[in-house]
């Protein structure tokens, strides 16, 4: 097998030279425009750089070139490399590839079709372009082309990756929780499915209490919840009311604490939580996001509810999308624990705890809701 780097002028030349040296057989792994650097800058030409391989499994074809034409094409014989080399180029090309932006359509098949997934999913793609020079690792190296057993390193590639998101499951470590994030995201209902979850699953003791004054039809949803659930509930209207609220639950196990859905983009929505919350020992916050919600609009409200110190996730509406690389994205910057899945309206069925392998299962189209 030979990996080399070629350039020429265009894309046709050096497909020429490539299967001149190669053979038909050669297989391009990348390709990208470049520029010459020029006299100070100037009078930079354009021309193309491509990575090209021998296919391990290329198909029989009939040599189109006679000997002469071979001669009068000045054809070099592959050389026989050692094992070592192998590995030296694939890791040069690996080391290339991850500081580049991939070409589609350029790659194996089995390949391609596995990044096409990944691509449906919006993963980004600064980790296909790890995932990328990884796979092309174990098809020339490991000689490994079988689709389903590449999809199974792919699998373990995030799997390893998600290790970090510290998944403590349904154990919450503090009394007080508070739940945070932008209208309509179902912030109410995720409270009655934990509330559920502790008091007739755990039999732990539970109220709530609601700051989410703003909405009548959230205090009477909520209130529902807590008549059905037979847990009491406290209306806060001011950080003065949260206090003797919390004071009265103090020999609750869990509080949760519903926040008011309010428009995050305002500074003083933010201002106003942080005056609410302590963040002292007892509390612990949750970030409550919609996966229904464009990723850009997910990176803003998450850099935004940061401000508090959130490092626990909570994401919703998982049933109501075919998309789930927003999760991967998100959680690849910024590094939270992701801590549930809800994906419906049942309660307190419809919520999931996390796992690596969950959630690359979704990303994978082997998980559906």
């Amino acid at each position: 097998m030979k990996v080399k780097k070629y350039t020429a002028p265009t894309m046709p030349e050096a497909m020429k030279i490539v299967r001149s040296e190669l053979g038909r057989s050669a297989v391009i792994l990348n390709s990208r425009e470049q520029k010459t650097k020029g006299f100070l800058g100037l009078f930079r030409k354009k021309y193309i750089e491509v990575f090209a391989a021998i296919d391990p499994q290329p198909r029989r074809e009939r040599n189109e070139f006679s000997h002469k034409q071979e001669a009068n094409l000045k054809v070099k014989k592959t050389p026989n490399l050692s094992n070592n080399q192998v590995l030296s180029e694939l890791e040069s090309l690996k080391q290339q590839l991850t500081h580049t932006n991939y070409q589609p359509n350029v790659l194996p098949e089995p390949i391609q079709s596995i990044i096409n997934e990944l691509e449906e999913q919006d993963i980004n793609k600064e980790v296909l372009n790890q995932i990328i020079p990884y796979l092309l690792e174990k098809y020339y190296g490991d000689k490994l082309t079988d689709a389903q057993l590449l999809k199974d390193e792919v699998k373990q590639f995030l799997i390893d990756q998600l290790q970090g998101i510290n998944h403590q499951g349904s154990l919450f470590k503090s009394k007080y929780i508070y739940l945070f994030g932008p209208t309509g995201v179902g912030k109410t209902t995720t409270i009655a499915k934990l509330a559920a979850t502790q008091s007739v699953t755990k039999g732990k003791k539970v109220a709530f209490i609601t700051l989410d004054t703003y909405r009548i039809a959230a205090i009477d949803q909520l209130k529902t919840y807590a008549k059905i659930l037979n847990v009491p509930i406290e209306v806060a209207y001011s950080k003065e009311d949260l206090i003797r609220a919390k004071e009265k639950f103090k020999h609750y196990d869990v509080v949760f604490i519903d926040s008011a859905g309010r428009n995050y983009r305002k500074d003083e929505y933010i201002e106003q939580i942080k005056e609410y919350v302590n963040c002292e020992e007892e509390d612990e916050v949750y970030c409550v996001l919609s996966l229904t919600s464009k990723q850009k609009d997910l990176e803003d409200i998450y850099t935004r509810f940061s401000q508090l110190d959130i490092k626990k996730v909570i994401f919703t509406k998982v049933d109501e999308t075919t998309q789930f690389g927003p999760i991967f994205n998100l959680w690849n910057k910024h590094k939270f624990q992701i801590s549930y899945l809800t994906h419906g309206q049942s309660v307190p069925d419809d919520i999931q705890d996390v796992s690596p392998e969950l959630i690359v299962n979704m990303l994978v189209g082997e998980k559906r809701w």
